[in-house]
Formats: structure tokens, C-alpha cells, sequence
């Protein structure tokens, strides 16, 4: 399966892109690092500048043809700037759409909220983010990890980083399953 990982050009939580990499790399599948910009990406660990990651794939429209499921990073910066760019919105609104996965942590939800995916859903995320969930007609809970089968795309979801094993674990899981039903076999 080819997975996409949406970043903005900076401010991705660098762990919250790295391990969730790894553990699509472990389950055999092949992660994709996309982003509205073409070159490298610049990581953060929470302040501080991390290193830094070749992008796969540009965004040239919104569509996820390309790929099998989405992964969405946080960090503060991340998220924010992806909300602001239509594109990044498209291509995360049109996953719903066609009913693929989709995995988000901490602040990547606010991604969710511009592209009016949340509706009759239940999600967790970064505390500060319950108020916009609920807002954009979602339901908050606070937990390491929380999986909506409420629509056809399955939507998998965590607080922070310390939650990371329970939202990998989460998101191997139902994206496994999505593929075993959708019958995909992308490399």
C-alpha cells in the first residue's frame, strides 16, 4: 500500500512524522512524503529546528488517487499552515470522499476542520483543539487513541506523541483492513 504523509515545507513535529513512518516501513508498505512544496521538509522537535525530509510527491491538485490511506502529523506550525492551503485541503477532503483512512495526531485535526470532514464524527486530538472540533460538528473525547468507523473512511486519531504506540498500532491495524477489503495490492 502506498501511504501518503501530508507535511506543510515546516513545522512538522518531527516524531510524529518519523515513528509513524517506521511503522509503515514495518508493516511492508510504502510511505510517501507529500507536500504543497517540492524540496525538503523541516521538521521541528516541539521549538527546536529537527532535521530534515525529501519530499515524494508535490501536490499538483487535491486528488489521492496515488495512494491507498493518509497519515497526518502535527506540531503547532504543520497543521496551521496546511489548513491556509487549498490544495492540502482538497487532497486530505477528497481521502473522505473516496473512502480511504485517514490518521491524524495531536494538532493535525485542525486540517479536518477546514476541510468540513468532522461532522457526525468522534475524534480526539491535542486538547486545545476540542472547542474547533466540536464546532466543525465533531464529537471531542480524550483518549491515546480513538478510531471513527462512523463514514466510509475510517478516521484514526491521538492526543500527543506520548500516545504514538497506541495511535501506530491503531492505524497499521485499520489501514490493514481497509486494503484486505478494498482488495489493494499498490507496493
Amino acid at each position: 500500500m502506498r501511504i501518503a504523509f501530508l507535511t506543510a515545507p515546516e513545522g512538522v513535529e518531527e516524531i510524529e512524522l518519523t515513528r509513524p513512518w517506521q511503522a509503515v516501513l514495518d508493516a511492508g508498505w510504502n510511505p510517501r512524503l507529500v507536500s504543497p512544496e517540492a524540496g525538503r521538509v523541516r521538521a521541528f522537535r516541539h521549538f527546536d529546528k529537527g532535521d530534515t525530509f525529501a519530499v515524494d510527491h508535490v501536490l499538483a491538485g487535491d486528488s489521492s488517487e496515488a495512494f491507498d490511506a493518509l497519515v497526518l502529523p502535527g506540531g503547532v506550525a504543520n497543521p496551521d499552515a496546511l489548513r491556509m492551503n487549498e490544495r492540502a485541503v482538497g487532497f486530505t477532503r477528497d481521502f473522505f470522499a473516496t473512502g480511504k483512512p485517514v490518521a491524524a495526531i495531536c494538532h493535525a485535526p485542525w486540517t479536518l476542520v477546514e476541510a468540513d470532514v468532522l461532522r457526525g464524527r468522534t475524534l480526539t486530538s491535542w486538547p486545545s483543539l476540542k472547542t474547533d472540533i466540536r464546532n466543525a460538528g465533531g464529537t471531542w473525547v480524550d483518549e491515546e487513541a480513538h478510531v471513527c468507523r462512523a463514514e466510509a473512511a475510517t478516521l484514526i486519531t491521538s492526543r500527543k506523541p506520548d500516545d504514538l504506540d497506541a495511535f501506530c498500532g491503531a492505524f497499521v491495524r485499520e489501514f490493514a483492513a481497509s486494503g484486505a477489503r478494498a482488495g489493494s495490492g499498490r507496493a
